[in-house]
This record gives C-alpha cells, sequence and structure tokens, in this order.
C-alpha cells in the first residue's frame, strides 16, 4: 500500500509539473480532495486571515504555483499527496470550471443545454475531465479583468462553478472514489474562451450600494479610501487596519457594510472581509 502511494505522489507530480508548464497553478491533493498540506493556523482560531504572508505552506489555492522547484516543494512537504488541484482565476487561462456533477440525481448536463438555449450560447470545444462518479468539469478561460466568483447549484441543480479562489482536480490525480481523466481528444486543447452570454449569468447581480453613513463622518470615509487603495497582498491587512480604527473611534458597526463594499471591490470574497472584520472587533473588545 505504501508502495502504492508513492507511486501515486509520483505520478501526481508528474501531471502536475505537465500542467504547470502549460501555465497552469497547482497544489498537492490528497486522497480526498482537499489541499493536502493543512494549514499553520489551524490550532489558533484567532488568528487573522492569512493567504501565505507567513511564508509557510498550507494556504490552500494561495500556495498554487508555477515554477517548477516550488511544485517539488509542496509535494516534497506532502508525501502523502496522491492528486493535485489546479487554482482557477489566475493568469494566463483565468480559468473557469463548469463542475456537471451526477451525485444529486439530476440530470446536469441536460440542464446546461437548456441555460444555452435560454441565454443564446453554446460551449466551445474545450478541455474536458471525467471525475471517478461519471461527472464532467469543463475548463474555460475567462477575460482577465473579470472575477469570477465559486458557486453550487446556483445555475441549476448539479451544475458547480468554480472561479476566482476555487481549484479543479486536475486529470491524472487518483482520489478514494478514482482516477480523473482528460476525456479523448481532448487532452490536446487549451481552455476556450467562455461565451460571454454565459459569462454574464456566471457573475453574481449587481449588489446594493452602501454609501459611508453620514454618522461616520470624515473619518470614516477616510478609513473606507484606505481599503479600496490595498493592492493585491495587503488587501487583508489594510482591512484589518480600517476596522480596528473604526472599532476604537466607535464608529466600527456603522462602518461594517462600507468597509465590506471596499474589501469587495479589492478582491476579497464577502467570508473573507466579515472573517477580518469580526476579528478586528475581538482584537478591539467588541463584539462583532
Amino acid at each position: 500500500m505504501a508502495t502504492t502511494d508513492r507511486q501515486a505522489t509520483t505520478l501526481a507530480l508528474a501531471h502536475a509539473l505537465s500542467a504547470a508548464e502549460r501555465g497552469l497553478a497547482v497544489i498537492p491533493l490528497s486522497r480526498t480532495k482537499l489541499p493536502a498540506l493543512r494549514s499553520p493556523h489551524r490550532d489558533d482560531p484567532a488568528a487573522p486571515p492569512c493567504h501565505g504572508e507567513c511564508g509557510r505552506f498550507g494556504h490552500g489555492v494561495y500556495d498554487a504555483a508555477t515554477d517548477p522547484s516550488r511544485i517539488r516543494e509542496l509535494f516534497a512537504a506532502a508525501p502523502w499527496a496522491t492528486g493535485y488541484g489546479i487554482a482557477c482565476g489566475l493568469p494566463p487561462h483565468h480559468l473557469i470550471g463548469i463542475d456537471l456533477d451526477t451525485k444529486s440525481g439530476t440530470n446536469s448536463s441536460a440542464a446546461l443545454r437548456e441555460l444555452a438555449l435560454r441565454h443564446l450560447f453554446t460551449i466551445p470545444d474545450t478541455v474536458v475531465v471525467l471525475t471517478p462518479s461519471g461527472g464532467r468539469h469543463l475548463w474555460l478561460s475567462g477575460p482577465p479583468d473579470v472575477v469570477v466568483p465559486n458557486s453550487a447549484g446556483r445555475l441549476a441543480p448539479g451544475i458547480d462553478i468554480r472561479g476566482a479562489g476555487g481549484y479543479l482536480v486536475g486529470p491524472g490525480s487518483r482520489t478514494e472514489h478514482g482516477e480523473y481523466v482528460t476525456a479523448p481528444g481532448t487532452a490536446h486543447l487549451a481552455p476556450a474562451a467562455c461565451p460571454p452570454a454565459l459569462l454574464r449569468i456566471l457573475l453574481p447581480p449587481p449588489r446594493t450600494h452602501h454609501p459611508t453613513p453620514p454618522s461616520t463622518g470624515d473619518h470614516g470615509q477616510g478609513l473606507v479610501q484606505f481599503v479600496l487603495a490595498a493592492h493585491e497582498g495587503q488587501r487583508n491587512t489594510r482591512l484589518f487596519w480600517a476596522a480596528c480604527r473604526a472599532y476604537e473611534d466607535g464608529i466600527g458597526p456603522a462602518l461594517v457594510d462600507p468597509l465590506v463594499d471596499a474589501a469587495l471591490n479589492t478582491g476579497l470574497s464577502e467570508r473573507e472581509a466579515r472573517a477580518t472584520i469580526a476579528s478586528a472587533a475581538r482584537m478591539t473588545g467588541h463584539r462583532p
């Protein structure tokens, strides 16, 4: 069994390196399809969100790499890995995964055809990965200036979307239920461009704008602008700092929604933003 696992790890690494040559950023996965490396912050529930700024492995898709030496380091740190994940939303492909599931008992392929007829789009020839349960993953390429969120069943039952912050199990991976393989005739293809009509329904409806409440004054607006000016790698840090200042100055509760909206504009998810603000509230002695 140990020899079999070592062979699976060796094969997974080889497939991961091959994917990286095509510009796809990868991470090692365990047999459960989860990231093989656990978070280094798992024993500290009060730790602020970290996307790898600490320099250690174990941050899921934020560990994803195309550099062969780093990929080998990731797999060396996870010798039990039997598969690899491909991070979505990253350049150059800005990958979007259409996950057509069969476990829900619905015909997800038929549901996708109905969506295509209703919204007038056609799925182009693209990479298709067959899953052990009989499902399919369709790989599409998105535009660089659009962030497609992850969703489960929002378009139709059995259709999940893997977008920014998500990952797809790469072909050649072995899991508890079997192997992921590329569908015949699609391995040589590059991810096809997502049809504009499909892209429109993959994006969430516009959020209601929450202007900064007048009661927060110029200081509150300044904190919001501070978050809006964040670049990748400093978004959580700026949001955490601004939320701490807001709670310390007594305007924290009134500034939660404007800070969340500002964080969403920088690329954070709503869940990440609210978790960071809640951490700031606890840090300053307030109830989130």
